[in-house]
């Protein structure tokens, strides 16, 4: 009997702490659950809190900085938009350049601006440091970094519009002959657009940018002599505007594209070749001069010197 009741209680021992065991895993598990899923709302509540801490407390930085500049912007935009064909000359002549960004032109204007502002006070504060200068030339040097600044960026800018249209003038003629190849191939205008996009992208990145350019015009809705004539205006050509005409009035008229392309394509090969016929007759007349100022001073050293030597010495008398 004693035997029994001590095997049963010895029983009954296990089983409470087999329960025992069970309810504090199932406790901890419980309480790891809750920990882990207040921690992730509490790391969401402060990334909400830091994110949106910029947007609405006045005394950030940034939110500072990003207002001040966008009020400026604003600024620019509202004094300069009165003159309407000025900032559509302006405009053209950015995307011409490939600044694409709408808000180029109150960007150039508040830069050119501040980079007036800043080489005049450097010339005022700074150049006396490295070149004293007093009265008159000290204001003459400040008046000459301020126009240098104002005019600056016009000068940065029509040297990108130099550049880019003399890379759409070397391009054009490859772009026309591949375009001549797809539609031979029978490939409509705009698939051939494409394909000859992919293809040039690594010889001529601003020609094949213009032209990617119109076909996501082409897919926007806009016709297909809108988006050439636009894409005319965007590459500074008389190739490019001749190309566009040609291509609308081969629509209109019904006629063959593939035909047209043929013969302009070989102008403007014969158009290129002529071009390099020109500078390779160019070049006499233009070595002339460092012959003039660096080859002839040389020869007459070494012819004369001689001379003077033995005149000098008395050689010849």
């Amino acid at each position: 009997m004693l035997a029994d009741i001590v095997a049963r209680t010895f029983r009954d021992s296990q089983s409470v702490l087999l329960t025992l065991l069970v309810f504090l895993a199932a406790g901890t598990l419980a309480f790891a659950v809750m920990a882990v899923t207040r921690a992730r709302v509490s790391v969401k509540r402060r990334h909400a809190r830091l994110m949106d801490a910029p947007r609405n407390s006045r005394n950030a930085l940034r939110y500072s900085s990003a207002k001040a500049v966008g009020r400026i912007i604003d600024y620019t935009n509202k004094h300069y938009s009165a003159d309407e064909e000025s900032m559509r000359v302006l405009r053209r002549r950015l995307i011409q350049a490939g600044i694409y960004d709408s808000r180029g032109v109150a960007l150039f204007f508040a830069g050119r601006t501040l980079l007036a502002i800043l080489l005049a006070a450097a010339a005022f504060f700074l150049l006396p440091l490295v070149w004293p200068l007093q009265g008159t030339m000290k204001w003459l040097a400040v008046m000459v970094g301020g126009v240098a600044g104002y005019v600056g960026p016009s000068v940065y800018i029509d040297k990108r519009i130099s550049a880019r249209t003399e890379e759409h003038r070397s391009g054009f003629p490859d772009f026309l002959d591949l375009l001549v190849v797809c539609s031979n191939a029978g490939l409509s205008m705009e698939a051939a657009l494409e394909r000859v996009c992919r293809e040039m992208g690594e010889s001529y990145p601003s020609l094949t940018a213009n032209i990617h350019m119109t076909n996501l015009e082409v897919r926007a809705g806009r016709n297909l002599k809108d988006a050439l004539e636009r894409f005319a205006d965007r590459l500074a050509l008389d190739e490019a505007r001749a190309f566009a005409t040609l291509i609308n009035q081969s629509i209109d008229l019904g006629s063959s594209i593939t035909d047209a392309l043929r013969v302009y394509s070989d102008d403007m090969r014969h158009k290129r070749m002529a071009r390099a016929e020109e500078k390779a007759y160019a070049l006499p007349a233009k070595l002339s001069v460092p012959m003039m100022v660096c080859i002839f001073p040389v020869l007459f050293v070494v012819i004369l010197l001689p001379v003077i030597v033995r005149l000098s010495s008395g050689g010849y008398f």
